[in-house]
């Protein structure tokens, strides 16, 4: 089969590859009808990912036919349409039990991620072997284990082009906003307005929120922000202190935030030569900034990548303001999968012009279907990028 493969910091190429095959007896081949290249993808492209290998295949959203099950395999048969979680969950362990499937035991092998972190987390499909090592879904098969707990059925009606994104943004934009707190009456603070942070608002919004805020610097991701959402915006470019310009919309500063940009994302010289020559690996920038912009004892929810270590963090604030940072983890999509699945099947539109837009890859918004030699014809209403038509794969 053909499948997109790392050979190096920004080095990829589409490769032949051996058809994955079924290992053990819950495992499910699954043929790939779409997945995504989404902002994620470049922190692997860049090598900033512990423990990435030569031949590495990238994806970690994807969605497709059943081809093939082992013989414990009991919720999906061949020829199923399926999403599959981003995360790998077991569905057995103590965590998998208590619905914490990305803090899943025993689907992550990495003793890298198990000294830095204390445990180790689920694995991951396409996100190098810090999370498991697993061949991700930017191919035209992929191996699934755990079918039963990683498989999700989608109705004949819900259009690929909706149901590929229950693998990964829509829960996880969802998340974002339940580990913020975010509620009815809220005023919500967003930091970064790519395909997470544009849907954080929009849950956001449908959750009740009195306002929110977005911070960006990314003229489209701002005009779309405004014009299909029509929530305030701080351009971080164009004014001296976004702590400043958040206190003139709200004194007391904002209710709950979520930080949606980064690790990447270091704006002063000293935080981009530490990590350069490597005395940091996460800048504590944006962090900082949401610690000074968030009111006493308001909440923090960080699901912006970090991987590792930062400097200069403002710990003070955390503890004197009573603030609650929450790591929010790689969402547990297992946990949102069917509330979700049925606000699409019950037509909550909202999110329409926001698909549309990532279909497009308009807006300066990195997520995009991409179709393989086994996608259905494209829904109408949706946009064709000629490069990405079906052949590639």
């Amino acid at each position: 089969m053909k499948a997109l493969r790392w050979h190096g910091k920004e080095r990829v190429s589409i490769d032949k590859v051996p058809l994955p095959a079924i290992t053990e007896p819950k495992d499910v081949i699954v043929r790939i009808t779409g997945t995504t290249v989404c902002g994620s993808d470049l922190h692997l492209y860049h090598g900033e990912i512990l423990q990435l290998k030569d031949g590495d295949i990238f994806g970690h959203e994807f969605m497709g036919i059943v081809d093939e099950v082992g013989p414990e395999v009991t919720k999906v048969k061949k020829g199923d349409r399926v999403v599959a979680s981003f995360q790998i969950a077991c569905g057995e362990c103590k965590m998998c039990k208590e619905g914490l499937t990305s803090m899943c035991d025993t689907t992550n092998s990495s003793t890298v991620q198990e000294k830095m972190y204390g445990r180790k987390l689920a694995g991951i499909f396409g996100y190098s072997h810090f999370t498991g090592g697993y061949a991700g879904g930017q191919a035209e098969y992929a191996r699934v284990p755990f079918g039963d707990a990683n498989l999700l059925k989608i109705p004949d009606h819900v259009p690929d082009e909706k149901a590929l994104y229950l693998s990964d943004i829509v829960p996880t934009s969802y998340h974002a906003v339940k580990c913020a707190d975010g509620k009815e009456g809220s005023i919500v603070g967003i930091w970064g307005l790519g395909p997470i942070g544009l849907l954080a608002a929009r849950w956001a919004q449908l959750e009740g929120a009195k306002r929110v805020i977005g911070i960006d610097n990314v003229k489209e991701r701002i005009d779309l922000a405004k014009e299909k959402l029509g929530i305030d915006i701080i351009n971080f470019d164009e004014v001296k202190d976004v702590v400043d310009e958040i206190h003139k919309f709200e004194p007391q500063g904002v209710d709950c935030a979520i930080d949606a940009a980064g690790f990447r994302y270091a704006k002063s010289i000293a935080d981009k030569v530490q990590r350069a020559i490597g005395l940091e690996t996460d800048t504590s920038e944006t962090v900082n900034e949401i610690l000074r912009s968030t009111r006493k004892f308001g909440t923090i929810s960080l699901i912006a990548d970090y991987a590792a270590t930062t400097n200069k963090f403002l710990i003070g604030a955390l503890m004197e303001k009573g603030i609650i940072l929450r790591g929010a983890g790689q969402c547990p999509v297992q946990m949102y999968w069917h509330g979700l699945l049925k606000k699409i099947q019950d037509g909550v539109d909202e999110f329409a012009e926001l698909y549309n837009a990532f279909d497009k890859k308009q807006y300066g918004i990195m997520k995009t279907f991409i179709e393989t030699r086994f996608s259905t014809p494209p829904t109408a209403g949706t946009s064709q990028t000629p490069s990405l038509k079906a052949g590639n794969f």
